[in-house]
């Protein structure tokens, strides 16, 4: 059974950080299938950062250098430190592993608050 279990989200002001995890089981080596969505109300989901190869990231436009993704095999664990935090980045913040064995997973989402 896959399941991806996040951590790490919470209730920052702007300018601050935070690092929000996600563990995956029941797979191994799959980081590079791996990356973060998020969603704000009333909005559509969008992509975040994700995990191309073991060389390659892709980041949204609005990352501006301001966050960084990274995984650990050993641990089957993405990462996504955020820094900079702008209350437009306030959303609920959802893991995703894409086409793992033809299936796509998503974890439970995570809020993430930034105020101004």
């Amino acid at each position: 059974q896959v399941q991806l279990v996040e951590s790490g989200g919470g209730l920052v002001q702007a300018g601050g950080s935070l690092r929000l995890s996600c563990a995956a089981s029941g797979i191994m080596f799959a980081i590079t299938h791996m990356g973060w969505y998020r969603q704000a109300p009333g909005k559509p989901r969008e992509l975040v950062a994700r995990i191309i190869s073991a060389d390659t990231v892709k980041y949204a436009d609005f990352v501006e250098g301001r966050f960084t993704i990274s995984g650990d095999n050993t641990k089957n664990t993405v990462y996504l430190q955020m820094n900079s935090l702008k209350p437009e980045d306030t959303a609920v913040y959802y893991c995703n592993l894409e086409k793992y064995f033809g299936r796509d997973y998503w974890g439970q989402g995570t809020q993430v608050t930034v105020s101004s």
